[in-house]
C-alpha cells in the first residue's frame, strides 16, 4: 500500500486551491493524506522528515521550485517518490518535465505516471535539481523575486540582468573534476542540471538527468552590448555559440571568487561566499512524470536506473575553458 503526503506552500495558488486538491485526492481514494501546509518553503525540510518518518513513500509537492527543490533535498537517497502540483510563478522543473499547471492532471501522474530516477546536483551540499549559480543569475533571479516576476513574469529577468550587469563581475577560478578550466572575470557561473533554467530560457540544450554529470556555463560578457548578445544567442537555444560563453560538463566544480558574492539554487538565493562545490549525484530521487510524455531530459525509469554507473561526456570542450 502507497502512504500518500501532501506538503503545500500556503501562498501559492492554483486552480481551486488546496480545496480542491484535497477534494481530486479524496476522488481517486486517498481520503486522509499526511498533510502539512507551510507559509515558506524554508519550513519544508521539517515537514518532509517527518511526514517520512511516519511512513509516507509519495510526497506531493504543491508550490513551486524552492519548495520543490527543499522536498529534494530532503527526500534524495531515501527511496521516497516525489509527485509536483506546480503552483508556483516559474515552475521550471515541471516544465521540463511536462508536469502541466493543472490540479487533476498533475495529481494523476503523481499517482498512476511513470515513475523516473533523476540524477541532481548540490552545491555546498545543498541540493538542486534545476540549476544553481552565482554573478548574474543570482541577483536577477533576487531582484525579480522582490514582488518583479509576479507582475512582468520571464521578462522580470531579462530587465534585473541588465540592471545588475555592473555589479557581478568578478574574477574566479574554476577547476572542473580536478583540472583548472577557467581563470578571468566573470559575469554569471550557472550550473544546469536541466536544460531550461534561468527564466524558463532552454540554456543547456543537450542536457540529460541520467549521466551522472552537471552542465556548466560561465558568462564573461562586460557591456550591456555583449550581455545582449549572450542573452540573444541564449533565446534561440544556441549559448555555446556565444563568444562570451564557455560551457562544458562535469561530475565536480570548485568555484573560487576574489570576494564574496550571492548565490541560487532553483529560484532561492543564498547567503553570500567565496568558495562554491557542485558536486552531481546519479539517480538520487525518483519523480512522478507523464505516461506519454517524451523523455526530453534523458531520465530513465526507476527501476532501470538502479546500479547505474554513467559514463561522462565532453560535448568538445577545451579544458581551458570555451569551445574546441
Amino acid at each position: 500500500m502507497t502512504s500518500v503526503a501532501v506538503i503545500a506552500h500556503s501562498g501559492k495558488r492554483l486552480g481551486g486551491g488546496l480545496t480542491e486538491l484535497r477534494s481530486t485526492l479524496r476522488d481517486r481514494g486517498i481520503d486522509d493524506p499526511l498533510w502539512s501546509e507551510v507559509p515558506k518553503s524554508k519550513f519544508a525540510p521539517d515537514r518532509v522528515a517527518k511526514v517520512l518518518k511516519q511512513g509516507a513513500d509519495l510526497v506531493f509537492a504543491w508550490g513551486g521550485d524552492g519548495l520543490v527543490q527543499r522536498c529534494i533535498d530532503t527526500m534524495a537517497g531515501t527511496g521516497a517518490v516525489l509527485a509536483i502540483v506546480p503552483a508556483g510563478t516559474a515552475n521550471l522543473l515541471a516544465s521540463n518535465l511536462g508536469i502541466p499547471q493543472d490540479i487533476g492532471e498533475a495529481v494523476e501522474i503523481g499517482l498512476h505516471g511513470s515513475r523516473r530516477a533523476f540524477d541532481i546536483g548540490s552545491v555546498n551540499g545543498e541540493r538542486f535539481a534545476v540549476m544553481a549559480g552565482t554573478g548574474l543569475d543570482a541577483l536577477m533571479i533576487r531582484d525579480a523575486d522582490a514582488g518583479l516576476k509576479d507582475r512582468v513574469g520571464q521578462i522580470a529577468y531579462v530587465w534585473t540582468g541588465a540592471k545588475n550587469l555592473k555589479n557581478t563581475r568578478r574574477k574566479a577560478t574554476i577547476d572542473v573534476d580536478g583540472e583548472r578550466w577557467f581563470s578571468g572575470k566573470t559575469t554569471c557561473v550557472l550550473v544546469g542540471n536541466v536544460g531550461k533554467v534561468v527564466g524558463g530560457l532552454t540554456v543547456f540544450e543537450q542536457a540529460r538527468t541520467d549521466d551522472g554529470r552537471l552542465e556548466l556555463g560561465v558568462v564573461t560578457a562586460e557591456s550591456l552590448w555583449q550581455w545582449g548578445r549572450a542573452l540573444g544567442r541564449t533565446v534561440v537555444g544556441q549559448a555555446e555559440r556565444s563568444p562570451f560563453v564557455r560551457t562544458t560538463t562535469a561530475k565536480r566544480i570548485d568555484v573560487r571568487l576574489d570576494r564574496k558574492a550571492p548565490y541560487e539554487l532553483d529560484g532561492g538565493d543564498r547567503k553570500p561566499r567565496k568558495k562554491l562545490r557542485f558536486e552531481a549525484e546519479p539517480a538520487a530521487i525518483t519523480i512522478c512524470v507523464p505516461e506519454t510524455s517524451e523523455d526530453v531530459t534523458g531520465s530513465r525509469p526507476a527501476e532501470e536506473a538502479k546500479g547505474h554507473d554513467p559514463k561522462g561526456h565532453d560535448k568538445g570542450q577545451d579544458p581551458k575553458g570555451g569551445t574546441s
